[in-house]
């Protein structure tokens, strides 16, 4: 399930019960505000919509990313020196940036994989750092902070240069450079929204199987 679609269920969830509670339990709670549904309300889709206004340089996330990140992910996002999380970086050559899919991804046997070599969508980094960064004290980050640290990250994959500034308005240009943009399929029914000939990420909505329901004189049992 998407973070939108998290987001939705809920707030539904939290409605919900506060309806019911407040028919069975009358006084007891209240609706929530609209700034505590706004707390909620911090996913960023795959089109940038839900991003917020700021930005960060690669310097400024160097010193973030050496403050708050290092202990976890190594001083480089290598997960090197008593890191306890998985590497971030490497795994990534200038051909897969060039065609945006990570030829590692498809070795024999298989290699250990970073984030990088994986992320196919610029969005969910954004989305998961803002959400779940520091481990140690998620949702503290400012935006601006949050586009640092990325800006970072995309400098050691080697995808920036060291004087980039990530923003709400490059985000849509640092997408086109992903090493494994083209990783991730959208053409199929599990993906709903447009396709990407009308501008969207999927595929219209058309299913991608095919099956006639049996609705008399079934067979008791489908043979594999």
């Amino acid at each position: 399930m998407s973070s939108w679609a998290r987001c939705l269920l809920a707030i539904a969830l939290l409605v919900f019960t506060a309806a019911a509670g407040a028919e069975m339990y009358p006084g007891v709670g209240r609706e929530a505000t609209p700034a505590e549904v706004a707390a909620w309300d911090i996913d960023v889709r795959a089109d940038f919509l839900g991003l917020p206004a700021g930005s960060g340089s690669v310097s400024a996330g160097a010193e973030l990313f050496a403050a708050q990140c290092a202990s976890c992910h190594g001083s480089a996002g290598e997960a090197k020196g008593g890191a306890i999380m998985a590497p971030l970086i490497g795994g990534i050559t200038q051909a897969d940036i060039e065609n945006g899919q990570v030829q590692a991804l498809l070795a024999t046997p298989p290699v250990p994989r970073t984030v990088f070599m994986k992320l196919a969508k610029l969005s969910s980094l954004f989305d998961y750092i803002q959400r779940a960064m520091p481990w140690t004290t998620p949702k503290t980050l400012q935006p601006d902070e949050v586009y640092a640290s990325m800006a970072y990250l995309l400098y050691l994959a080697g995808i920036v240069p060291d004087d980039f500034v990530l923003s709400n308005q490059t985000m849509p240009e640092v997408q086109a450079l992903l090493p494994n943009r083209n990783g991730m399929s959208t053409d199929h029914g599990l993906w709903p929204g447009a396709s990407a000939a009308d501008g969207g990420f999927g595929n219209g909505g058309v299913p991608d199987v095919q099956a006639t329901a049996c609705m008399h004189d079934c067979a008791a049992q489908v043979a594999p």
